[in-house]
């Protein structure tokens, strides 16, 4: 009987110590000095652009809506007078008004605006005039705010006026690009506003000429919130023409800029 060696189980050729397995790198981490900065960059740059795109769209859809709401009263943004005659834009204003007040969205009118150095009758009181000789509106219920040189200025002496009346809702008519600065800067002087703008006039002619007015707007609406200014570049400064009383008021053709 023949007896055999159990031999020991065959080795692989691998035998030896064991090599730890090679693990795959890892990215490195940048360091905080760069990440910080860069992080803080890329936001400015993301508020930059998407914060006057929000406005700008904002803007354009508020210029969209035609807002009529029973009201306390009707204020009329003020634009160019000529002695006492409204310019084409005002006039365009007030027509609205009137039309709003004949459909008894309100029981009464404001007219707004001041009077440029020289002057001798202010935006509101050509206004006043105008709505009650030609539009028939009984004096009573038309009051006239002369202040402002611009709309900040003017919202808040018709802030004052609505506290008198113990008024807290209007309906502002002026240009559809200026209708969402001007409710709110109306909504921060204590008036529950709504806008109806009117669909004439130099900033609704052309593509190009309301995407000036978006653009100047959006400026503006951003100065406002950001900085609590009233921004009114001198190159959209209302031009004013002062004639002799004795002579004949001009086409009024230089009233670039109805919205102030």
């Amino acid at each position: 009987m023949t007896l055999e060696d159990e031999l020991p189980e065959s080795q692989t050729e691998d035998d030896g110590p064991d090599e730890p397995e090679e693990r795959p790198r890892g990215k490195r981490r940048r360091p905080l000095w760069f990440t910080i900065p860069v992080s803080v960059v890329l936001g400015l740059l993301a508020v930059a652009v998407l914060a006057p795109l929000t406005v700008g769209t904002r803007i354009w859809h508020q210029a969209r809506q035609d807002e009529r709401p029973r009201s306390d009263a009707i204020i009329v943004l003020g634009a160019a007078q000529y002695n006492g005659v409204p310019s084409p834009t005002l006039k365009w204003r007030l027509q609205h008004a009137l039309n709003l007040y004949r459909d008894g969205v309100a029981p009464a009118i404001v007219t707004v605006g001041g009077k440029a150095p020289g002057d001798n009758y202010t935006e509101a009181g050509a206004g006043r005039t105008w709505l009650i000789q030609k539009g028939g509106v009984p004096a009573g219920k038309v009051f006239a705010v002369p202040v402002g040189r611009d709309t900040l200025e003017s919202m808040r002496a018709v802030g004052k006026e609505f506290d008198r009346h113990h008024w807290s809702s209007a309906v502002i008519v002026t240009d559809p690009w200026h209708g969402l600065r001007s409710k709110k800067m109306a909504g921060d002087n204590g008036i529950e506003a709504a806008a109806s703008p009117t669909r004439s006039g130099p900033s609704v002619q052309t593509r190009e000429t309301q995407l000036h007015y978006i653009i100047r707007e959006t400026g503006a609406y951003l100065s406002y919130v950001l900085l609590g200014k009233s921004v009114q570049p001198p190159s959209e400064t209302v031009k004013r023409i002062h004639i002799d009383p004795s002579g004949t008021p001009p086409a009024p053709s230089s009233d670039p800029s109805p919205s102030r």
